[in-house]
């Protein structure tokens, strides 16, 4: 069916087309339709950060930036949800146009910029959703207006206020979209920003009797020292998790491109090599007990796959999504189960 409706879709500005879709897909969810756009994955349980996820294949953050479609979008067969990133106060983001579709090269650009209605319209709107079909996750930032040396009181204030509805809780410090936020992961920073949400993360698991996760979000555009130097923070400050990658301010393979001038960060197709390759770097960084999400480029199982094979316990789409369609979950899930039910070859990592 998505098939049917992409032509219709990509006929919209892609922010209109972004909200159409998300209108399209409650309606479905409310009317008993949304069989008819994807078929309900095998359940394929998988552990990470003291969870269990129905499946490993999860929607990045980005999509619904509010959380409020979080059931028609569990309903699509996801094994996890995470919706943001979520600002202390609401916030309009950058002028438009602020997304642009590059469809031979199956990528978008955007520059968004943390656009929300601000935490507390997305608690109220967490509240009301049934979540009875997977895990929530819920992806914290700063306001645009809030200097870096401030910047922890957003994310205290943020935390703070999701801690009680989520499954776990992502500390987005890698979008390109709001000036001077990537400066958070330089090493002294990044200690100070994590280890402040690390003790509020303690206090709030005391305050609620449970202990919600917390994963830091990475940026594809590091280089290898400084994943180094974001491993070790992560690694001593005892992180649940880490996410690997945002989009990058790269353009790779596209210079030639008209849109490649565009600002913003690039996702799709063409992030899949750079992402991945941060994400096994961060694997031979990170010790075991640190799990790591692979998103950025996931069109096929087999990108799925590559990001397993890289070192991911779990992965996320959200471009893929856009040019695949919901087939790409169940799609993605297949390929993960039969890369586990392989018979090793050897200390090899199986990839297709």
């Amino acid at each position: 069916m998505y098939r049917l409706a992409r032509p219709f879709l990509f006929g919209f500005d892609a922010e209109r087309a972004h909200g159409l879709g998300l209108a399209s897909l409650e309606t479905a969810y409310r009317t008993g339709m949304t069989p008819l756009l994807a078929r309900k994955p095998t359940p394929f349980p998988t552990r990470a950060f003291g969870l269990t996820f129905p499946n490993p294949v999860g929607l990045a953050a980005g999509l619904d930036k509010n959380g409020a479609h979080i059931d028609a979008l569990l309903a699509l067969g996801f094994g996890f949800v995470e919706v943001g990133t979520v600002t202390p106060k609401a916030q309009p983001g950058n002028p438009g146009p602020r997304i642009f579709r590059l469809p031979e090269q199956r990528a978008i650009i955007n520059r968004l910029g943390f656009n929300n209605e601000g935490v507390e319209a997305l608690v109220a709107n967490v509240a009301r959703a049934r979540r009875k079909l997977g895990l929530l996750g819920i992806n914290i930032g700063k306001n645009k207006d809030t200097p870096n040396e401030l910047a922890v009181s957003d994310y205290l204030y943020c935390l703070e206020r999701v801690y009680p509805l989520a499954d776990y809780v992502t500390v987005n410090i890698s979008s390109p979209n709001t000036a001077g936020l990537r400066e958070l992961q330089e090493e002294q920073a990044l200690r100070r920003l994590v280890g402040a949400l690390r003790e509020a993360q303690e206090r709030l698991g005391s305050k609620h009797g449970k202990r919600v996760p917390m994963l830091v979000k990475v940026a594809p555009d590091l280089s290898e020292d400084d994943i180094s130097a974001a491993a070790r923070v992560l690694a001593d400050l005892q992180v649940d998790g880490v996410i690997a990658t945002n989009t990058t301010v790269m353009r790779p393979g596209l210079q030639s491109h008209p849109l490649a001038r565009e600002t913003g960060g690039l996702s799709g197709a063409p992030l899949l090599e750079k992402s991945t390759a941060v994400l096994r770097m961060l694997r031979t960084r990170l010790p075991d007990e640190i799990p790591l999400i692979g998103v950025g480029g996931i069109l096929s199982g087999a990108d799925a796959v590559q990001k397993m094979a890289a070192g991911a316990t779990l992965v996320q789409c959200y471009t893929g999504l856009i040019y695949r369609g919901p087939g790409l979950i169940g799609e993605c899930n297949a390929a993960i189960r039969r890369r586990k039910e392989m018979p090793s070859r050897g200390n090899l990592p199986i990839v297709q």
